[in-house]
C-alpha cells in the first residue's frame, strides 16, 4: 500500500512571497493532519544540529514555524539532538530565543540519561536511547537530507538510528562494517585525522604512534576519510550489516512510540556530499528541491532519494578532480556505496514500506 507524501516544492510561478518555501511549508504543516496528532502531547523534534562552521542545516526560520504550530495546536515541543554542549548549536540560530521552544541534549547535559534496550545482531547489543526520545509522547523526525560516507545517504533512519542514542550505540552500529587500521610506515603525522574527529577520541602518543581512546570513538571514519596516504583503513567492508544496524536501532526506538505517534518531515535543501556531523559546509550537489513529509519513514527515505537526481548535479559540490561513476544513484557514484539499500532493511526489520506517491503543496 502506497503512502502519500506531501511535497513543498522549491519552484514558484512569480515573485510572490507566499509562493516561497515558507509559506509552503506553513500549508504543508496545515495538509499534514498533525493538528490533532500533537495536541496534549510532549513533542521531540529531533534534528541535527551541526557544528563547527556549517551552515547547510535546516535553517531557523522553518524550526521557529514547526515550533509555532505545535504550540499553537496544543503540543508542547522540544528541539534536541545529542552532545548539544560541544555542539554549541545557537551559533547556528538554534536557541530558544530564536525558536521558540527550548533545545536539549537527549542524553542530557552529562550524556548519562538512557534506557538501555538490547538486541542482538551480530556485535551490535545494545540500543541506549536517549532519555528525553523516550520520554515524549510524540517524535518529528525533522532531517537535513545529504550524502554520507558510511551509510552513502544521511536521512530520517540515519538521523534517528545515530541522533536518537549514546556513543556506545553508535560505536556498536558503525562497528559492523569494520575497524580502523594504522599502517605506521604510511604515515606522516599530518594530523589531519586529530582535527577531524568529533569526539576527542584518537591522539599521537610520545613514541609518535597513533592511538585511539575506543571509549569515545564512535567509529565515524572521518579519520580514514580525511587521511592522505591511506595509513588510517576501515578493516572490512560489511556495508550491509551496517545498514541493517541501522534499521534496527531506528525500529528499536521507534518501538518506544504508541502506534502513529512519529512524523517524518525532510529538507531537500543544501544537499551536499557528507554528513553535517563533519562540522563544515561544501557547496550544494543538486539545486534545492523543497520539503517532504509523510507517516512512513521507508517512503520517505525512498521519496528523497528519487528527487535527489545524478542529471542535476552542480559539479562545483565534488571535489575538484573526482570523477563520477556512472552507476547507479548520485550518493553511490560519491561514496561507492548504494543508499536504496538502507530501504531495503527498513523493511525487513518491519519499520515502513517504501511504496509512495506525491502530493503537492501548492
Amino acid at each position: 500500500m502506497s503512502t502519500e507524501i506531501l511535497f513543498a516544492n522549491m519552484a514558484y510561478s512569480r515573485y510572490d512571497e507566499t509562493l516561497t518555501l515558507p509559506y509552503k511549508f506553513s500549508r504543508l504543516l496545515d495538509e499534514s493532519g498533525l493538528e490533532d496528532k500533537v495536541k496534549g502531547k510532549t513533542v521531540a523534534i529531533k534534528m541535527h544540529v551541526g557544528g563547527g562552521t556549517s551552515y547547510s542545516t535546516i535553517p531557523p526560520v522553518f524550526i521557529r514555524e514547526l515550533a509555532r504550530f505545535i504550540n499553537e495546536c496544543g503540543g508542547d515541543c522540544f528541539v534536541t539532538d545529542h552532545s548539544i554542549h560541544s555542539r554549541r548549536p545557537e551559533n547556528r540560530g538554534y536557541a530558544e530565543g530564536v525558536l521558540g521552544c527550548p533545545v536539549l541534549d537527549g542524553c542530557g547535559f552529562l550524556n548519562k540519561y538512557y534506557y538501555e534496550k538490547e538486541v542482538g545482531f551480530k556485535s551490535f547489543r545494545h540500543v541506549d536511547i536517549a532519555g528525553l526520545i523516550h520520554d515524549a509522547d510524540f517524535m518529528i523526525d525533522l532531517t537535513h537530507a545529504k550524502g554520507h560516507g558510511s551509510c552513502a545517504f544521511g536521512g530520517a533512519c540515519k538521523n534517528i538510528a545515530m541522533g536518537c542514542v549514546t556513543r556506545r550505540t553508535r560505536h556498536e552500529i558503525h562497528g559492523l562494517e569494520g575497524g580502523l587500521t594504522w599502517d605506521k610506515d604510511k604515515c606522516t603525522r599530518c594530523e589531519l585525522c586529530i582535527g577531524s574527529c568529533n569526539h576527542y577520541a584518537n591522539k599521537f602518543d610520545k613514541n609518535g604512534d597513533y592511538d585511539i581512546n575506543f571509549h569515545h570513538c564512535t567509529l565515524c571514519q572521518h579519520c580514514s576519510k580525511v587521511c592522505p596516504t591511506g595509513a588510517i583503513a576501515i578493516d572490512g567492508n560489511n556495508y550491509i550489516d551496517f545498514q541493517h544496524g541501522l534499521a534496527l536501532c531506528t525500529k528499536t526506538v521507534l518501538d518506544t512510540f504508541d502506534k502513529g505517534n512519529v512524523y517524518y518531515i525532510t529538507f531537500l535543501t543544501q544537499i551536499t556530499a557528507l554528513c553535517d556531523c563533519w562540522g563544515m559546509t561544501t557547496p550544494s550537489l543538486v539545486p534545492d528541491i523543497g520539503i517532504i513529509a509523510g507517516d512512513d519513514i521507508a517512503a520517505i527515505e525512498n521519496a528523497a532519494l528519487d528527487l535527489i537526481k545524478t542529471e542535476d548535479l552542480i559539479s562545483a559540490g565534488i571535489p575538484e578532480g573526482m570523477e563520477l561513476t556512472g552507476k547507479g544513484h548520485l550518493f553511490e557514484q560519491l561514496h561507492g556505496k548504494d543508499p536504496y539499500a538502507q530501504l531495503t532493511e527498513l523493511e525487513a526489520v518491519g519499520a515502513g514500506n517504501r511504496e509512495y506517491y506525491l502530493t503537492e503543496v501548492k
